[in-house]
C-alpha cells in the first residue's frame, strides 16, 4: 500500500497544482501532510481548504528553512517526501527543494525515514536544466477532480485564467504517456546514495 506522505511546498496552492491528484489518491490509504509557508489571512485560509479537499491535513509554518524541514521530518516521519523542482525556474521553489534536500540525510539516519524522495512538476514541465525528467508517471485519472476542486479553493489566485488550464494540459500530456486521461509526473532523488525500489510513489 501507499506510504505517508510529507508535501513541502512554497506556496498555498502548489500542493494542490503539482501534486494534488497523486497526493489525493494516497491519502485514501495512508497519512498525507502538506507543509506551507505562512503567507497572509486569505491565503492561509485558503491553504486550510485546499488541503480538506485533497484529505490531507496541513502544517502552516513561518518559514521553510533547512531547520524547519528538518524539524518536520523528524516529527511526521513521512515514508514519503515530495517537493519542487531542484532547478524550478521559480526561485521561492529553488530555496524550499533546496531545504529539503539538506534537511533529508539526517532524519534518515535517526529514523529510518522518509525512504522516498520525490520531486514534482513545474511550469509547463520546463526547468533551468530542461524538461522534466520523469522517473514514476502516477495515473491521476480517478482523483484529477479532486485536484482541481482542491485547486479552486484558492480563489485569489488566477486559477481559471493560468493554473487550472495548465494543470488541465500537463495532466493530459503525462496521462497520454501512459495511456491514462490524466496523469502526474516525479522524479526520484537518491537519499544518501539510495534510489527508491517500490511498487507505489
Amino acid at each position: 500500500m501507499p506510504g505517508s506522505v510529507l508535501a513541502v511546498f512554497a506556496h498555498p496552492d502548489d500542493a494542490e497544482l503539482w501534486a494534488g491528484a497523486t497526493l489525493a489518491l494516497h491519502a485514501r490509504h495512508a497519512a498525507v501532510t502538506v507543509a506551507v509557508p505562512l503567507h497572509d489571512d486569505v491565503r492561509d485560509a485558503e491553504a486550510r481548504k485546499g488541503s480538506v479537499a485533497l484529505g490531507a491535513g496541513l502544517l502552516q509554518v513561518p518559514r521553510l528553512d533547512h531547520a524547519t524541514v528538518r524539524q518536520l521530518l523528524l516529527e511526521v516521519r513521512p515514508d514519503i517526501v515530495i517537493t519542487h523542482p531542484l532547478d524550478d525556474v521559480h526561485p521561492e521553489h529553488r530555496a524550499v527543494a533546496a531545504a529539503v534536500l539538506a534537511a533529508v540525510p539526517e532524519p534518515r539516519i535517526a529514523t529510518g525515514r522518509p525512504s522516498r524522495f520525490y520531486t514534482c512538476d513545474t511550469y509547463n514541465s520546463l526547468a533551468l536544466n530542461g524538461p522534466v525528467r520523469a522517473d514514476v508517471i502516477v495515473d491521476a485519472t480517478d482523483t484529477f477532480d479532486i485536484k482541481l476542486a482542491g485547486l479552486h479553493e484558492h480563489a485569489s489566485q488566477p486559477i481559471e485564467q493560468h493554473f487550472g488550464p495548465m494543470a488541465e494540459t500537463l495532466g493530459r500530456l503525462w496521462g497520454a504517456r501512459i495511456g491514462t486521461r490524466y496523469a502526474e509526473a516525479f522524479t526520484a532523488v537518491p537519499i544518501l546514495g539510495c534510489l527508491p525500489g517500490a511498487a507505489h510513489l
